[in-house]
């Protein structure tokens, strides 16, 4: 029996590379491998033609938030025929998403993948009308997951913040978003140490996004004094003020800008240690693509990654705003890279994106079953 066919709505898509985007075009991939049917929806960008069950939607750019564009709630037609609804994002396209389910009576699902309060210092920079946004984005995010027969959240972490809010009757389901463990692996990483010039001995690094969310200028501090090479991946508005802080702190540091998915690989593979201080995570999905490349991470312990990183095993934690700490575990991670790195290998089956799809599939068919068993309302 082939899966259930899927409309997936997102207000973040390719060309954009992030977490949401990632998670929401493997799941495809990996459900038309199935057999299944996946349509998505996403904001135009002149950057990114779509592919065959691809469909954008008018959008314009997010001046506060770059890389985001906004979305309109527009259904497309050829993506109604089907028999679920999963809405990644609780914005303009989103709301499209809940709009087809309630006009065509289907179940959906939503996803916690991001939480909006976070990100209201985009938006202003006095702390009070800050605060203002804060709470009323929480109340909208809470009304969005309510509309929702499930809601998926990628971590423990996650599921238990989110599930407080949410009405008995909506459950939160923790599937997590999965590494492709066949792209993401062990590879020769002189290439990628030529091609960017890098020079010999250790690396400690990061890629993503440079948001001043993601606290990196923790890290920045952190790895001074020590004998590594800083290497940062990504691109994102606290980039410049990273690189300012860099030289002042006079650290061996490269910012490489964004790396095409096909480079991350050797990037993960050429670091002695991932570095990850942001304490807004719902799973962290670069600290698991580190690991399924044998590098282990030194994470804050905070949000998702008090449990996607495993102590002694796949890296070590520190406290959120300890310096000194982040700085000793990085100096822990470098002295038994080598045993970090076989326990991260081993536990490459445990994060694939495969074992992720099964969660997701086994959850869909339990939404659609209840959504055809449920009275019809008179």
């Amino acid at each position: 029996m082939a899966p259930v066919s899927v409309a997936a709505f997102t207000d973040t898509y390719l060309p954009t590379v992030n977490g949401v985007s990632y998670t929401v075009q493997t799941w495809r991939d990996r459900w038309e491998d199935r057999g299944g049917t996946m349509r998505v929806v996403y904001p135009a960008s002149d950057d990114y033609d779509p592919d065959e069950g691809e469909y954008p939607v008018r959008s314009l750019p997010f001046p506060m938030y770059e890389g985001f564009r906004l979305g309109t709630p527009h259904i497309p037609s050829a993506a109604t025929d089907v028999d679920l609804v999963h809405a990644h994002t609780p914005f303009a396209v989103g709301l499209g998403g809940v709009r087809l389910a309630r006009r065509k009576d289907l179940p959906l699902v939503t996803s916690y993948h991001t939480p909006t309060a976070e990100y209201a210092d985009y938006l202003t920079s006095r702390p009070r009308v800050e605060r203002g946004i804060e709470r009323l984005a929480e109340r909208y995010e809470q009304w969005f997951l309510s509309r929702a027969d499930a809601v998926v959240c990628p971590s423990e972490d996650t599921r238990a913040r989110v599930a407080d809010g949410l009405d008995p009757d909506t459950p939160a389901v923790v599937v997590p978003n999965g590494v492709d463990i066949d792209f993401f692996g062990p590879t020769d990483p002189e290439p990628f140490r030529d091609r960017h010039n890098l020079p010999a001995g250790p690396l400690i690094g990061y890629t993503g996004r440079h948001g001043y969310e993601k606290n990196l200028s923790e890290f920045l501090r952190a790895a001074a004094g020590i004998d590594a090479t800083v290497v940062v991946g990504g691109d994102g508005p606290a980039r410049d003020d990273l690189e300012a802080l860099a030289a002042d702190l006079d650290l061996d540091a490269r910012f490489l800008g964004f790396l095409p998915r096909e480079e991350l690989p050797a990037f993960y593979s050429a670091l002695d240690a991932f570095v990850f201080p942001s304490p807004v995570e719902t799973q962290g999905l670069v600290a698991l693509e580190a690991n399924a490349c044998g590098t282990p991470v030194i994470a804050v312990d905070a949000g998702a990654l008090s449990n996607t990183v495993e102590s002694g095993v796949t890296g070590y934690h520190y406290d959120p705003g300890d310096v000194a700490a982040c700085r000793e575990a990085i100096d822990r991670v470098l002295d038994e890279r080598a045993a970090l790195s076989a326990a991260c290998l081993d536990r490459r089956e445990e994060m694939s994106v495969e074992h992720a799809v099964d969660e997701l599939s086994a959850l869909y068919e339990r939404v659609v079953g209840k959504n055809r068993t449920r009275p019809v309302a008179e």
